[in-house]
């Protein structure tokens, strides 16, 4: 296939980036030093990127639903990532990716299909608006990559693909220079967290336009390029305060507080309310048009900076996090650990991309006790939580815990008997809390979610349901099976409605490798035509035991 940018390039994009960005998440975090050495530059531009792609990703379900044949335009499919950006947009980081998103849409979206010179004058266009948005920019961050990046597309020969790939190169040289240009990146031996994240997106732009790495795993942010990344020392006061912070972004001694909301604000209202935060602090984005904003600051006076958003327009899904808390947060992130049993390639890449140690399980192959007591000493925590996922692994993981107990590590055991309790338990972890809150937080979420799996008979037996007959289709609700019948869709349906018709507020289907062409596509649409209010998420697990899992919270 010939390089192009179009609506499925896009869709691409997301994921690879998605994909890119999780795989690079610690590393990312480990390495953020500025502004503010909190350890969450990875994590923002990862929540960013999933909020990008879930917009995306709306809007080809949408297209689906209406007319299978008929998919979204390229000016729908970017403008939907742009703007899911926007919304989702996390930190620093994540703040002036949406804003470099968003520089990129008028070029890529007037007129028609884009050549070399629109993406050009898009990644041009990216560069600039961001160094607008921010309101001292400094050099050495991801500001700078992104220019270097633009620069080198403009120096590149005619050709999508020779565009994207000079964009990425000069990106990498760009990041790799970063440490000559902050003392604070210079004394700590790393290169710009937030630069590096640019990196990892825009490799994934390049593999999605030319197709050199369809599975996003053959590039890597910093492919090519050593990059010396020794962790910031988060505990250290001393550490921090030797670090030359240029500008007005200090690691110790600035504001205390980061204030982050969405803003509902005509344009003309917004130079005034730049001004008035400006007065406030420091580190000030505001990203946005069209009547939506995303304001970014750091502050000592919280109510001051969401007033000024009062004044302006309408703030809302405001958030405030306290840096001391942050940075405390980012010390102890190391000391406890989830270590889940998953099978699937896929069901394995999202866990891991959840901050889970990964213990993968092939059909019929149960792993022993060694081997996951093996897991969580690989983990080196002290606090370890284990998720089994599977009824028939919880002996086998009980005294895998009583190994692990025995070498000095606290462990606890979350019951849970299905991927998808996992999945809720996952969704709730937090490390920041005590460790017996964050199991009785995760234990509620695994025990809320019902479970259920769509299987194939392999031979004649006696089931709660009635007698199977080999090739027959279960469907299995929180362990008994409580349908039978011959299509997988349909007896899907069945499960579903059973499930739902005790309530639930969230459908998870995680697909397996044998799972039919356009089931999630089916049972998406039936949840959304016959259970109101009730939302709907789909993995691609790969799991190879049964085609289709089910949770409904």
């Amino acid at each position: 296939m010939p390089p192009s940018l179009d609506a499925p390039t896009v869709r691409t994009w997301c994921r690879l980036a998605l994909a890119a960005l999780g795989r690079a998440r610690e590393e990312i975090d480990a390495i953020n030093v500025y502004p503010v050495a909190d350890g969450d530059t990875g994590t923002n531009l990862f929540l960013t990127v999933e909020s990008a792609a879930q917009s995306v990703e709306a809007v080809f379900d949408a297209h689906a639903a209406a007319d299978p044949v008929v998919g979204p335009t390229l000016p729908e499919a970017f403008r939907a990532m742009s703007h899911g950006a926007l919304i989702g947009a996390r930190g620093n980081s994540g703040t002036i990716l949406a804003q470099l998103l968003r520089g990129m849409n008028e070029p890529l979206t007037a007129g028609t299909v884009p050549d070399a010179a629109a993406l050009r004058r898009a990644l041009r266009s990216a560069a600039d608006s961001a160094y607008e948005a921010v309101a001292h920019p400094a050099e050495g961050t991801m500001l700078t990559v992104a220019s270097a990046a633009a620069t080198a597309a403009e120096a590149s020969p005619d050709g999508l693909a020779e565009v994207v790939r000079a964009a990425h190169n000069g990106a990498r040289a760009a990041l790799a220079a970063t440490p000559g240009q902050l003392g604070v990146l210079r004394n700590a031996g790393v290169v710009d967290a937030g630069g590096l994240g640019l990196v990892a997106v825009l490799a994934a732009l390049s593999d999605a336009v030319t197709g050199d790495s369809p599975t996003g795993t053959a590039t890597a942010p910093g492919a090519g390029t050593t990059f010396h990344t020794t962790p910031f020392p988060a505990t250290s006061a001393d550490s921090v305060a030797a670090f030359d912070v240029p500008g007005d972004c200090r690691a110790v001694g600035g504001p205390a507080f980061e204030v982050i909301y969405l803003l509902e604000a005509p344009a003309a209202a917004v130079p005034v309310l730049r001004d008035r935060l400006d007065g406030l602090g420091d580190s000030l984005v505001v990203v946005g048009g069209d009547g939506l904003w995303n304001v970014h600051v750091h502050v000592d006076d919280v109510g001051a900076a969401i007033e000024a958003g009062i004044e302006a327009g309408r703030p809302y899904r405001i958030r405030v996090t306290h840096f001391g808390e942050q940075v405390r947060r980012t010390a102890e992130r190391h000391e406890r650990a989830v270590v889940a049993l998953v099978g699937g390639d896929g069901m394995a890449q999202l866990c891991a991309q959840a901050g889970a140690t990964v213990i993968a399980v092939r059909p019929g192959e149960q792993p022993a006790s060694g081997e996951i007591a093996a897991a969580i000493r690989r983990a080196r925590a002290r606090e370890v939580i284990l998720l089994p996922n599977d009824t028939e692994l919880r002996h086998a993981a009980g005294a895998a815990v009583e190994q692990a107990r025995g070498d000095g590590v606290r462990v606890a055991l979350i019951p849970t008997r299905s991927a998808v309790q996992g999945i809720a338990a996952l969704a709730v972890h937090d490390p920041s809390r005590r460790f017996d809150e964050d199991v009785v937080a995760m234990t509620s979420a695994a025990g809320a979610t019902h479970y259920a799996e769509v299987a194939v008979a392999e031979r004649e037996s006696w089931t709660m349901a009635g007698v199977c007959q080999a090739g027959d289709v279960l469907g299995l609700i929180d362990g008994d099976v409580a349908v039978i019948g011959a299509d997988v869709a349909d007896t899907a349906v069945h499960v579903l409605d059973r499930m739902l018709a005790a309530g639930g507020e969230m459908v998870t289907l995680v697909l397996g490798a044998a799972a039919p062409s356009g089931l999630a596509a089916r049972l998406e649409s039936h949840v959304r035509d016959s259970h109101l209010a009730v939302d709907t998420v789909t993995y691609d697990g790969g799991q190879g035991d049964c085609p289709l899992l089910i949770g409904v919270e």
